[in-house]
């Protein structure tokens, strides 16, 4: 049987978040589901009322999300695991992309992880126990043109993943960053476009292929979810977790290539010390 824990989830008022927010409920852990549209959660709030708890939380702002922790230990008596999911993707070539429009993206996908993390270790590290759950993406390990600021974003999740990982088994702390492909949620109906479209890079044509392809992805949010819910029940759960066939296929093939291409320059590699 499933132990029930406290959860605080980003991002949740829809996809993969609100997904996650339902299956939990539905298994009697207790949730604190943060998003900027409360209204999402009315139903389900009356039907859970004792096990939800609904809060708008701005993840860029360091003391809002300090604020919203220890909101959560407060109404629950407690927090075991933290779920980085709020995500934010503007597509768009380097050249095209504005400075704040980069900066958003970072702002939302790194920063708003970073805050959540700072605020949530220490109440982890006191209590000797926790698990800090962030969301990459295929993108967090191969760049893909028109989505630089996505993937600077997401490759860093992943850094910072190690790296806490490293910093806090001492203290009991698990650490997991997945990495999802395309499953079938609403994300690329979120998605934003360079307002600066620069006619070379073909952004148009790019648009035209994502929305196409809403609502026609592989990958299915409820076994996601589902293998979210697992994990935490886990003694040793994986620091990495690549999810989908997609994915596979795509970090397996790049991790070859690179294998390769360090091979051809291994000796230029290994010609740097002193004579």
């Amino acid at each position: 049987m499933e132990d029930q824990k406290v959860w605080y989830i980003t991002g949740a008022s829809k996809g993969l978040g609100l997904a996650l927010v339902k299956l939990l409920l539905s298994k009697g852990n207790k949730v604190v589901a943060t998003t900027r549209n409360l209204s999402v959660f009315d139903e389900l709030l009356l039907a859970y009322p004792n096990h939800l708890l609904p809060l708008a939380v701005d993840i860029t702002s360091d003391e809002n999300v300090k604020e919203s922790i220890q909101q959560t230990i407060t109404h629950f008596g407690g927090l075991d695991v933290v779920v980085n999911n709020a995500g934010y993707s503007i597509v768009g070539s380097m050249e095209e992309l504005t400075d704040q429009e980069f900066r958003e993206t970072i702002d939302v996908n790194l920063f708003g992880t970073v805050n959540v993390i700072r605020a949530t270790v220490p109440y982890f590290r006191n209590q000797g126990s926790g698990h800090i759950i962030n969301i990459s993406s295929n993108a967090g390990y191969i760049g893909f043109a028109n989505a630089s600021s996505y993937n600077a974003a997401k490759f860093a999740v992943i850094g910072i993943s190690e790296a806490l990982a490293e910093e806090t088994k001492q203290f009991g702390i698990k650490v997991t960053v997945i990495a999802p492909g395309q499953f079938r949620t609403s994300f690329m109906d979120s998605l934003v476009f360079a307002e600066n479209k620069l006619p070379v890079y073909k952004l148009a044509e790019a648009e035209k292929m994502w929305r196409e392809c809403s609502g026609m992805q592989r990958g299915d949010p409820a076994k996601l979810v589902q293998i979210i819910v697992d994990l935490v029940n886990l003694p040793e759960p994986p620091l990495h977790l690549l999810l989908g066939p997609d994915t596979y296929q795509l970090v397996t093939e790049h991790r070859e290539k690179e294998k390769l291409e360090i091979a051809v320059w291994k000796n230029v590699t290994l010609s740097t010390d002193f004579d």
